[in-house]
């Protein structure tokens, strides 16, 4: 390892005297993740689900942008760290650790650092989106759920999230599009037609949603369906 280190000028850039990864190659690897990160948590997490339904329950209130975007988005990074914090403590221990101590190759800790996501990813990909994953990529059929690659998971459960997603926010549309429908019909059969029906709903649907304690059964919800 020592003759390796001193015979080629590119080594000491990448590893360490000791056999370890070197602070500069630590810091370009360390750079890579933070760029990505954005579109891992987006993507990769529960944040998908939460951020579209709590975005569809604001639409249903009709209260325009009441929650901001920025507490939705927020609410819904806390509650995935919530949820992700295991999953992330576990690839770290299985990954980036035995490779920060030269224990692993690189390609060791991607596959080892990586499994305890593909087990969180497999948990809620839908079979139907692996299929699609599957023909899109050109791949064969993997023979255990194990073997099933990331370019193919990550779509299939970026899909399948999104399909959870669009149901829960249809259910919770529906109390609420009743008593837009109950409102309307009242204000037209007394002929109040100069004042939108939304102005007046929109006081009831708060309400209602205050009296249920509807933040905490949404995010109850939300929170149970990753367990």
């Amino acid at each position: 390892m020592i003759a390796l280190w001193a015979a080629n000028p590119l080594v000491p850039w990448i590893m360490g005297r000791d056999g370890t990864l070197s602070l500069p190659m630590q810091i370009v690897l360390l750079l890579t993740l933070l760029a990505l990160l954005p579109a891992i948590v987006v993507s990769l997490t529960p944040f998908l689900r939460i951020v579209v339904v709590l975005h569809f329950l604001r639409q249903a209130l009709g209260t325009q942008s009441t929650p901001s975007n920025q507490v939705l988005v927020g609410l819904s990074l806390f509650l995935t760290l919530l949820i992700m914090q295991p999953v992330a403590v576990e690839m770290y221990e299985r990954g980036w650790a035995p490779l920060a101590k030269g224990q692993m190759t690189a390609e060791q800790a991607f596959r080892e650092g990586t499994q305890p996501l593909k087990n969180f990813l497999l948990r809620f990909a839908r079979e139907k989106e692996l299929r699609l994953a599957l023909e899109i990529a050109r791949a064969p059929a993997p023979r255990t759920p194990a073997d099933v690659e990331l370019r193919v998971l990550i779509p299939a459960y970026i899909l399948s999230e999104l399909r959870v997603a669009f149901q829960i926010g249809a259910v919770l549309f529906l109390p609420f599009l009743v008593i837009d429908l109950v409102v309307a019909s009242v204000t037209l059969s007394i002929g109040m037609i100069q004042l939108p029906p939304v102005m007046i709903s929109a006081p009831f649907k708060v309400l209602l949603f205050v009296l249920v304690d509807g933040w905490t059964l949404v995010v109850g919800s939300l929170m149970r369906s990753f367990y």
